[in-house]
């Protein structure tokens, strides 16, 4: 059976048989030339999986690890800068780190490449690193005295109600960086961000602060990630993301007595169950004291 499909605008084709399969790329973004290529990519797919042709021999990973880099295509370059510092420490003998997220990422990395190669017809083996590729979940969220020296120290005004408004929406950076007015409504804002579209509650202190806010922000997300931390450095907080006013904001409703479900919602997670995952850890100290 051949299937030919798309994958960010290139055209593969996928051939299986008797319980395998191989996957190449065409090379092409145009449907037109994809169909005229498919018999033929195809009759090969399928000598090399009767046995009858040898596939072409396995690339050498410092090899592929090349090819992979300078086949960037569309990759952010944060992305392709990750990957460039990775698989150079990894092919320098280099040992992966001993931080659970950064080795996670190094893994992520590793057999990002390895499947590529494998998805190209470049190797017929992957070699891929079986650890743990998820990390430790980020469990940072802020006191009250660091969310007032935020509130009232950062000078720059727009970027302080920025700041406030992620709070108190408990809104991804992504979604609110830049905001059309035709998506606001009287309590609500429709935005798109990293699940897609979704609707955002606007309470009344994030009303009162967007009422305010004239025009409205603009933002690059290089540009948040780099003023937010510039900020709180000035203040003396420490280790502190912009994502952590997010968890700061669900942990602090929780904490108030609304419902996991209702917290849930507001943070726009597929499942209660998500929700449960990132803030059980965080309640444990909060439960009162009990004796057995």
């Amino acid at each position: 059976m051949a299937t030919l499909y798309q994958n960010k605008g290139h055209w593969l084709l996928t051939v299986q048989y008797k319980g395998r399969r191989l996957t190449r790329s065409l090379r092409t973004k145009d449907k037109k030339v994809a169909k005229q290529l498919k018999p033929y990519v195809e009759s090969q797919l399928i000598l090399e999986l009767t046995g009858l042709k040898k596939t072409t021999p396995s690339l050498a990973f410092p090899v592929l690890a090349d090819r992979f880099l300078k086949a960037s295509n569309k990759r952010a370059k944060n992305t392709q800068d990750l990957y460039e510092y990775v698989l150079k420490s990894y092919l320098n003998g280099n040992p992966l780190p001993t931080n659970p997220n950064s080795r996670a990422i190094f893994v992520r990395t590793i057999n990002a490449c390895w499947n590529w190669g494998l998805k190209e017809g470049l190797i017929d083996k992957a070699d891929k690193l079986k650890e743990e590729t998820r990390g430790l979940p980020r469990q940072r969220v802020y006191s009250k005295a660091e969310m007032n020296l935020m509130f009232n120290e950062i000078r720059d005004r727009d970027f302080n109600s920025f700041v406030k408004f992620a709070y108190y929406t408990g809104a991804r950076s992504g979604e609110i960086r830049n905001i059309q007015l035709d998506n606001l409504t009287e309590g609500s804002l429709v935005s798109f961000g990293k699940t897609g579209r979704r609707i955002i509650k606007i309470s009344t202190q994030a009303g009162t602060i967007i009422a305010n806010q004239s025009p409205l922000w603009s933002y690059s997300k290089d540009y948040v990630c780099h003023k937010f931390k510039k900020e709180v450095r000035k203040l003396g907080i420490k280790d502190a993301r912009f994502h952590d006013l997010r968890r700061t904001f669900g942990l602090n409703l929780i904490k108030q007595g609304m419902s996991i479900y209702k917290v849930s919602k507001l943070l726009g997670h597929k499942s209660v169950r998500t929700t449960e995952q990132h803030y059980a850890p965080l309640l444990t100290v909060e439960i009162e004291d009990f004796t057995l």
